[in-house]
C-alpha cells in the first residue's frame, strides 16, 4: 500500500444531524474528549466561562446557546484522523448543513429518545439520502425516561424507509440506567454514580447475554429485560453488514448518553470500524479517484471573522484528491486565478495551527481575501468542476439599513462579507440601490443584525418589503436577461457576484415571468460554475 492510499484507509470525514436539543453539541464534546482532542469537556450547559463548548465558538452562539454555523475539529483516534464537522441544529440554518454534507463520507444521525423522529431530523436525513451519505444513529438521553427501544427502531425504519440493526443496547432508562450491553462484542458498559464527566468505567467481558456475571452486575428484573430484548432484537433486527450500511441502506444503532458518556466510546469504534474512508468525487468531466497524484478540492463554506481582530474570512477546503503540501499554488477553475497557499490551517473549531500537508477527506482552511467562493473547484491546473455545492433561493425577504447613515459603506462591505459566507442572501437593487436580505428562516435575520453589530460595528434595522421570492437568472443568451432587465428594472436586483435576482412581488408575478420569457431559467437553487460568472 502507497502513503497515499494508508492516508486515505486512516481518514474518516463525518458530520453530526440532529434536531435542536437532541444533545449534539453534547456529543460533539465527548467525541473530542474520548477521542483525546481535549481534556475537559465544555461544560455546555454550565454557567459563566465554563459555558462554552468548543464547536460552539462564535459569540452569538455562546450568548444564546445555539449553534448557527458549522465548525471543523481535525484529531486522531485509534491511528484513524477524523474530521468531525459540526453542524447547525436550528433549521433556520439548515443551508450551511446542506453544504456541509457536501463535505463529507459519512454522518452521525442524533436522536432524543423521548421524541425520537423530529422535523429536523427527517430533513436532514433525506439530504444524506439524495447524497449516498451511510449513517450511524446516536439515540441519545437514556439517562432520562425515554420511549421504548423498539418504539424508537421501528419509528427510524418506517418513518426513514431505511433498515436498522442495534450495536450496542441500553440496560433500562432514567434513573434505572445502568449502562449498555454491546451486541458485537458481548461485553458490558456499566454506569459510574457520581463521576460522570470525564471518566469511563472499564467494560465488563461477557460470554453472551447468558454469562452468569451479568446475574452478579445488574438487578435481577433489569438482566431479564436485558436478556428478553436482545433475544428479540436479534430476531426482529437485520445482523450488521458493513457494505448495507456504506451503501446507505441499512443505519447501525448505537443507545447511550452523552452527557454521562454513555455508547460515546463505542460510537468511536464504530466509526474506526464502520464508517467509509474518504470516496472519490464526480465532477463535471470525469470521476476524480482520491488516490490520483494530482491535488484538487473544493470550497464548501466560508466563515467570515473568525479572528475578529483581523476581521479575516476564511475557505473551508475539502482535499479531493492528491497529497497537499504547504505552498502548493492550485488554480481556481471559475476565474482562472493562481491561489499560493502559504499559510494553510487545520481547525479544532476557532483554534487552528499551520497545516504542512493535508489528504483525502482533509478539511484545510484557506485565507480568503474575496477571490474565492463556495462552491469553488481548486486542482492543480485541470479544468473540472465538483458540484454539489448549491446555493438556496431565500424564502423571506426584508430590506436592510443602517441606523448612523455615516456606516452606509461599512454595510455594504459587511453584507458583502457575510453573503460570501452564505449566511443569508444580500441583493442591491438596480433602482435605488437598496440592500435587500433574504433568508431561510426568520432567526437569521436577527442573528444577522446581532454579527454585524458585534463584528462589524453597524447598528441595523430590517423593515418588511412586500416580495414573495428571489429567483437568480440564466439563459444561453445573454441578450435576453438584458432585455428583461430593462423591461422590470423595478424588480431586479444584484447579488454579492453580480449575478442578476429577479425579485417577484407575488406568485403570480413570478409565474407570469416564466410563462413570458421561456429562454430564461429562474432558478431556485444556484450552483457555483464557471459559466455563472463573468471575470
Amino acid at each position: 500500500m502507497t502513503r497515499i492510499e494508508d492516508e486515505i484507509a486512516r481518514r474518516r470525514t463525518f458530520a453530526i444531524i440532529s434536531h435542536p436539543d437532541a444533545g449534539k453539541t453534547t456529543l460533539t464534546e465527548k467525541l473530542l474528549l474520548f477521542g483525546g482532542a481535549i481534556k475537559l469537556s465544555g461544560a455546555v450547559k454550565a454557567k459563566g466561562k465554563a459555558r462554552r463548548s468548543r464547536s460552539d465558538w462564535m459569540k452569538v452562539e455562546t450568548e444564546r446557546g445555539i449553534s448557527v454555523a458549522s465548525s471543523v475539529m481535525t484529531y486522531e483516534y485509534q491511528n484513524c484522523v477524523f474530521n468531525l464537522l459540526d453542524t447547525p441544529g436550528h433549521e433556520d440554518f439548515s443551508e450551511d448543513t446542506y453544504r456541509t454534507l457536501s463535505a463529507v463520507d459519512s454522518a452521525v444521525m442524533v436522536i432524543d429518545a423521548a421524541k425520537g423522529i423530529e422535523s429536523q431530523t427527517r430533513k436532514l436525513f433525506e439530504v444524506c439520502r439524495l447524497r449516498d451519505v451511510p449513517i450511524i444513529t446516536f439515540i441519545n438521553k437514556l439517562d432520562r425516561e425515554g420511549r421504548d427501544p423498539f418504539d424508537l427502531l421501528d419509528e427510524i425504519e418506517q418513518v426513514l424507509a431505511i433498515e436498522v440493526t442495534p450495536v450496542s443496547w441500553p440496560i433500562g432508562m432514567g434513573r434505572n440506567f445502568y449502562g449498555c450491553y454491546n451486541v458485537i462484542n458481548d461485553h458490558v458498559m456499566m454506569t459510574q454514580r457520581g463521576d460522570a464527566d470525564n471518566t469511563l468505567s472499564e467494560p465488563e467481558q461477557c460470554k453472551g447475554i447468558n454469562d452468569n456475571k451479568l446475574d452478579k452486575l445488574l438487578p435481577q428484573e433489569s438482566v431479564a429485560l436485558l436478556r428478553e430484548q436482545l433475544t428479540m432484537a436479534k430476531g426482529l433486527c437485520p445482523t450488521l453488514n458493513i457494505n448495507a450500511y456504506r451503501e446507505g441502506n441499512l443505519s447501525p444503532v448505537f443507545f447511550g448518553s452523552a452527557i454521562n458518556n454513555f455508547g460515546v466510546k463505542e460510537l468511536l469504534e464504530g466509526l474506526v470500524n464502520l464508517a467509509p474512508s474518504p470516496a472519490g468525487r464526480s465532477s463535471n468531466k470525469r470521476f476524480v479517484l482520491p488516490d490520483e497524484n494530482k491535488v484538487s478540492g473544493f470550497v464548501f463554506k466560508i466563515q467570515a471573522n473568525m479572528d475578529p481582530k483581523h476581521r479575516d474570512r476564511m475557505a473551508f477546503f475539502r482535499v479531493t484528491s492528491g497529497n497537499f503540501k504547504r505552498g502548493i499554488k492550485l488554480i481556481s477553475v471559475r476565474n482562472k486565478k493562481l491561489v499560493n497557499l502559504q499559510n494553510p490551517m487545520m481547525f479544532l473549531a476557532k483554534e487552528r495551527e499551520t497545516a504542512e500537508e493535508a489528504w483525502p477527506g482533509d478539511i484545510i482552511g484557506i485565507a480568503n481575501h474575496g477571490n474565492l467562493r463556495i462552491g469553488d473547484t481548486l486542482t492543480e491546473g485541470e479544468e473540472i468542476q465538483f458540484s454539489g455545492v448549491p446555493s438556496f433561493a431565500p424564502e423571506l425577504l426584508m430590506s436592510i439599513d443602517t441606523v448612523d447613515p455615516m456606516r452606509a459603506k461599512h454595510l455594504s462591505r459587511a453584507l458583502t462579507q457575510l453573503a460570501e459566507e452564505g449566511v443569508a442572501r444580500a441583493f442591491r437593487t438596480r433602482l435605488g440601490s437598496n440592500w435587500v436580505v433574504g433568508v431561510l428562516g426568520a432567526l437569521q435575520f436577527e442573528i444577522m443584525a446581532d454579527r454585524i453589530r458585534t463584528e462589524y460595528d453597524i447598528i441595523v434595522k430590517f423593515t418588511p418589503i412586500q416580495l414573495y421570492t428571489a429567483r437568480w437568472l440564466e439563459s444561453d443568451n445573454l441578450q435576453v436577461i438584458k432585455q428583461f432587465s430593462d423591461k422590470n428594472q423595478s424588480s431586479i436586483a444584484d447579488d454579492h457576484d453580480q449575478t442578476p435576482v429577479f425579485l417577484a412581488r407575488n406568485e403570480w408575478h413570478l409565474d407570469n415571468a416564466i410563462k413570458e420569457w421561456p429562454a430564461i431559467r429562474f432558478l431556485k437553487t444556484l450552483e457555483n460554475t464557471p459559466e455563472h460568472f463573468d471575470d
